[in-house]
């Protein structure tokens, strides 16, 4: 195993025409959602790390996942898979294909980039927004992009990372524990680990963002045989997944935050990669070493690794609140088949209105999907003409354009500042939200891991007052 872990299949993956305008920092640092566990990207050698499944089935199934980092070269993104000196061409292409979903890089990706710069043109639209790029990162699979716009409701943003961050360590909990034991089994030494780590924590949502949901639960005792629910038979789940390469991992053991990322990337320029070949990093005299990092990170958990959890346990260990019913719901209409992701992803290569309307009508029917959800969602399927309204939306209103909003009046707001620029109103919108987050709190992609926890509503109120906050200048 030891020897496995140490090797590494190198992939090329060509930009053709996107290679003149394509930036891998600006298209992985673009939203808050590379900053949300596994995503990891390092501003040393700015290159991006994350697990990713050698097969991403959109129904959710769980296959072995394998660390990954992508760098850019030139006209191609390397993509170092590690624990493997080769790949089928089945989990390559995977792999590929997971690559270009989270950095916009198919084919209605690349129309749209090409329709964003010529709206540019023609508006003659701000420096601002004319250098934002108009590449939005997300996840690999639409299952996770869906939990994470889940996560980025009604809470600070300290608590969106921290849930997602507990989510991948009870993957990587679950993938240990059931390497060896059964689903029932795992669930119970799974449990013994995270009841003790669940009790302080993470830091709590003050009590007016969550008052209205609170409801009387049972505590949930530390002998959870049960946890893995009756669901377990009706769906036929083996909830056992492998990450590759991986080793050391004691008790699910979990990744620790670290003020720096590990910067033992290699550099690749001894003749790259041949087109549409793999080769061992052997061969190129690179350095193996999986970061030391990497053997305490989990996936981020697949549809059918949490849809036999038992609610209350979820909730706890996760410290999800009411968030945990509502993943639940989804990860088990999706493994019962009663949410086709395929056909939502399928639905979205038309991208007109009335695509966006009939998606936006079958989002609502998935519990808790309400008008905010759907539009974080459906933003991340590729539709740009609808803006996600919050308090963060009547912040930037007052803030950047002196415009006094309410919840009762941001739609008609947003439609007048922003509705000359469809179909791209929402890139627009977002390219003056990240260039004022930069102008707060310095480049994104250069600040530390561990400042992340500091872009909050509180911090943006005064720039002086935030930038005292940073262990350092960005």
């Amino acid at each position: 195993m030891e020897a496995a872990a140490k090797e590494v299949a190198v992939l090329e993956l060509p930009l053709g025409d996107a290679a003149e305008t394509f930036s891998l920092e600006k298209a992985v640092c673009s939203h808050g959602l590379f900053m949300m566990a596994p995503n990891r990207w390092d501003p040393l050698t700015r290159t991006f790390s994350r697990p990713l499944r050698l097969i991403a089935d959109l129904e959710g199934d769980a296959s072995l996942s394998v660390m990954v980092r992508i760098s850019h070269h030139s006209r191609a993104l390397q993509v170092l898979v590690y624990g493997h000196s080769a790949l089928s061409p089945e989990h390559e292409s995977s792999l590929m294909h997971q690559v270009r979903r989270m950095l916009r890089l198919t084919e209605n990706d690349e129309s749209n980039m090409r329709g964003f710069r010529k709206m540019c043109e023609e508006m003659r639209a701000s420096e601002v927004v004319r250098n934002f790029g108009g590449r939005v990162f997300r996840s690999p699979t639409l299952f996770e992009d869906m939990v994470k716009c889940i996560l980025l409701c009604n809470c600070q943003w300290s608590r969106t990372l921290d849930m997602a961050l507990a989510l991948c360590e009870l993957q990587l909990e679950l993938q240990h524990s059931s390497s060896n034991l059964s689903g029932s089994e795992a669930s119970v030494k799974v449990a013994e680990t995270a009841e003790a780590k669940t009790e302080g924590f993470f830091p709590k949502t003050p009590s007016l963002k969550e008052a209205k949901r609170k409801r009387v639960r049972r505590m949930s005792g530390t002998n959870l045989s049960g946890k893995f629910t009756d669901i377990e038979q009706d769906l036929k789940v083996d909830v056992t997944t492998k990450i590759e390469g991986v080793e050391n991992v004691e008790n699910g053991s979990c990744l620790q935050e670290t003020d720096r990322y590990a910067s033992n990337s290699s550099s690749t320029n001894n003749g790259f990669i041949e087109s549409g070949n793999q080769r061992s990093c052997q061969t190129l005299n690179e350095s193996c070493e999986v970061d030391h990092c990497f053997d305490k990170i989990g996936n981020f958990p697949s549809a059918r690794e949490l849809a036999t959890l038992d609610e209350s346990f979820l909730a706890k260990r996760c410290n999800l609140g009411y968030r945990a019913s509502r993943i639940l719901k989804l990860s088990q209409g999706i493994v019962k088949g009663k949410i086709q992701l395929r056909q939502l992803e399928e639905m979205c290569d038309t991208q007109n209105f009335s695509s966006y309307a009939e998606l936006m009508e079958q989002l609502k029917e998935i519990d808790g999907f309400g008008p905010f959800t759907c539009a974080n969602v459906l933003m991340c399927m590729g539709f740009y003409h609808a803006i996600p309204t919050d308090s963060e939306t009547i912040r930037h209103l007052k803030q950047v354009h002196a415009k006094s909003s309410s919840l009762q009046t941001i739609q008609r707001d947003v439609e007048e500042i922003y509705g000359q620029y469809a179909p791209f109103q929402f890139l627009t919108y977002w390219a003056e939200i990240w260039n004022f987050y930069e102008q707060t709190f310095g480049k994104l992609s250069a600040m530390p891991y561990s400042d992340y926890r500091l872009i909050t509503a509180s911090n943006m109120r005064t720039k002086k007052g935030c930038r005292n906050k940073r262990s350092k200048p960005i």
